[in-house]
């Protein structure tokens, strides 16, 4: 969330900067709502001051004087009530416009909205041509290939609960859980502390990164009685939202986090995109990995947190490339966002598997997440989010890149260890 002094800031250049990610910003309507809200609370601050003098005469006064003091104040102590009240309804309103609108994006992100505005920044291997594996048969995509190993069945996750659902069963099942291990212990090596968390959250959690209240509609909601809950799209959500309404020190920053948890998205808006197989679901499971850093270093923190990402699929030997997003295709929270795509033979390009995202202080100052140097300077953390990686879409890489002409599947090297196979095997 923003400051609105500091949208309203000339300097800042927020309608122009906003504009780029295709957000119009109504500065006078901003700073009309930021005025009256202001004045209502400046008009309260006086009268309340005023009723205290006039409290302190009244014990002075004469008889004649007292009885026009004290009527003075009552109607001070009815200026009072309607300025809180006014005040508060004027910064509910301000809230309200504030939480719709979205992180300004870096001056250095492209401009444009579409993944074709996107900027390469290096793919690997870094020798690859633009289709960097190819085979001497035709590919199969993963669907097909999980179909005929026996280890996948979308017909009856279909039964089960509708499309956008998977069963996968078997040696299907044990990469699932291998990878989630692996993932988790390359995220260890590389300094994250792992966390088990809520998958249901309160409105307020939401809030604080940023799912809340534009994307409601991309949510699963739940709760008993009136206790409104939802499921996390992404255990961003809790692991941020962990230090929520607190004060770091500098000195501890920063936080590197992790999580294994299901992950839940309605993908309203996605009709007919992605209904084959396990690119695109309601449900699927992920390694998340979270930095709460010192919001001066939240770009270099970028850098070394998409080298994270990167690091589980060079351990698995897969194909991919890095990209910078495009100011309006970037998420509402990012201020700056790396996407590592995966190539995918049986579908010929390059999809997104990851993506890391520096939202700066935009986060922090939702939720609530202060800093405190050691001379007392104060401020507000920055965040910091990645896949670290997707199970589902990492196994689609998986199955595409390491499929052999004889329909198996070669399994990574380094994934061997957690499977206890070195191939899946047609059924």
């Amino acid at each position: 969330m923003h400051d609105p002094r500091v949208l309203l800031d000339p300097a800042t250049d927020a309608v122009r900067r906003l504009a780029r990610r295709g957000y119009a910003l109504d500065a006078a309507s901003l700073e009309k709502l930021l005025a009256q809200r202001n004045a209502a609370i400046h008009r309260g601050d006086e009268a309340r001051a005023e009723s205290k003098r006039t409290a302190t005469s009244v014990r002075t006064a004469s008889p004649d004087e007292r009885p026009a003091l004290v009527e003075r104040a009552r109607e001070l102590k009815t200026v009072v009530a309607d300025a809180d009240v006014e005040g508060r309804a004027l910064d509910a309103q301000l809230q309200d416009l504030l939480l719709g609108i979205p992180n300004l994006p870096a001056d250095d992100v492209p401009d444009g909205s579409s993944d074709d505005d996107a900027e390469l920044i290096r793919t690997w291997p870094s020798s690859s041509p633009p289709e960097p594996v190819t085979v001497d048969f035709t590919a199969r995509d993963h669907v097909e290939l999980g179909e005929r190993l026996g280890i996948l069945d979308l017909p009856r996750a279909t039964k089960l609960s509708g499309p956008r659902f998977a069963v996968l069963r078997g040696r299907g099942a044990k990469l699932e859980r291998a990878l989630a291990r692996y993932f988790l212990d390359v995220a260890e090596e590389n300094g994250y502390t792992e966390f088990s968390v809520p998958t249901l959250v309160n409105r307020e959690t939401m809030t604080g990164t940023g799912q809340l209240p534009k994307f409601e509609q991309d949510l699963f909601k739940t709760g008993v009685a009136d206790h409104e809950l939802f499921l996390i799209p992404t255990a961003e959500v809790p692991l941020t939202n962990l230090h929520a309404r607190e004060t770091l020190a500098v000195d501890d920053l920063p936080l590197a986090y992790t999580a294994h948890t299901p992950c839940f998205r309605s993908e309203a808006g996605s009709y007919g995109r992605d209904t084959r197989g396990l690119i695109r679901m309601h449900e699927f499971s992920k390694v998340e990995l979270v930095r709460i850093v010192e919001a001066s270093t939240s770009r270099q923190e970028l850098e070394l947190l998409v080298t994270h990402a990167e690091a589980v699929l060079r351990g698995l030997g897969l194909a991919y490339r890095v990209v910078k997003l495009a100011a309006g295709d970037m998420g509402f929270s990012a201020q700056a966002t790396y996407d590592v795509e995966v190539w995918l033979p049986g579908q010929q390009r390059y999809r997104e598997i990851a993506s890391a995202s520096d939202c700066s202080t935009f986060q922090a100052r939702r939720a609530g997440i202060r800093t405190r140097a050691s001379d007392g300077t104060r401020g507000f953390a920055a965040t910091l989010n990645s896949s670290g990686m997707p199970i589902g879409r990492t196994l689609v890489a998986l199955l595409e890149q390491g499929q052999q002409a004889d329909g198996s599947v070669r399994i990574p090297p380094a994934l061997v260890p957690y499977t206890g196979f070195e191939a899946l095997e047609p059924a």
